[in-house]
Parts: C-alpha cells; structure tokens; sequence
C-alpha cells in the first residue's frame, strides 16, 4: 500500500457532548476538500472499494465513546479503519438541557483521513 493523500478536518458537537458527532464531523469536513478523481484517472484503479484502505485517526476527549461504525460510514469507498485517541478539545459552551447537555461543554474532534491505494 502507497499513501495517496492525507487531509484533515475538524468537527464539533455544540449540545450533547457527542464526541461521536463530532468526529463524524470532523471526518466529513476534511473530505469535503478532497476530489479523489486521480485514482481513477491517474492510477487507473477500477474497484475503489478493493483497491483503496482509508485510515482514519480521531483526535477526542473520549475515544472509548466513538461510533466506529458511524464514521467509517461517512466515507464512500474503500475498506476503512478508524482508530480514536486521546486528545481533541473541550471548551465551555452554553448549558441548555432541552439540546440534550449534560453540562456546558463544547466537544472539537480533530481528524486524519490516510487514503492509500493498492500496488502504487
């Protein structure tokens, strides 16, 4: 496996402390700047689903509670790994319980998103 590209992204969760959203977040925002188009028209691959890994690494205050299933499934092809780590960001927001707060925390998910491709 060759690494083809590594970006980053960044996401919050305003009301919940959902670290989970926020990574999902932070996952979408990183491949919202990415078009992938060489893969096909560069390297000629055919199947992205078998020919490309996706590594995804979570920066959170609470790894232990984020949906790996959830964010590999904000990324479109290939098999995709996602690995969260200590780390992220907790900042005081604003307290309202009827967003479903526990406190008034605002949760920041950092995200790097590794494509690497088959044979290149």
């Amino acid at each position: 496996m060759s690494r083809f590209i590594i970006e980053f992204g960044m996401g919050t969760d305003f009301h919940g402390q959902n670290v989970s959203k926020a990574a999902e977040k932070a996952v979408r925002d990183a491949v919202s700047r990415s078009c992938l188009c060489g893969l096909s028209e560069v390297l000629g691959l055919e199947d992205l689903d078998r020919d490309v890994e996706i590594r995804v690494t979570l920066a959170v205050s609470r790894p232990e509670e984020v949906d790996r299933q959830a964010v590999a499934a904000c990324l479109p092809i290939g098999k995709v790994e996602v690995r969260a780590v200590e780390g992220g960001l907790t900042v005081p927001g604003l307290y309202l319980p009827r967003f479903g707060d526990r406190d008034d925390s605002i949760e920041v998910a950092i995200a790097a998103v590794e494509v690497e491709v088959q044979g290149h």
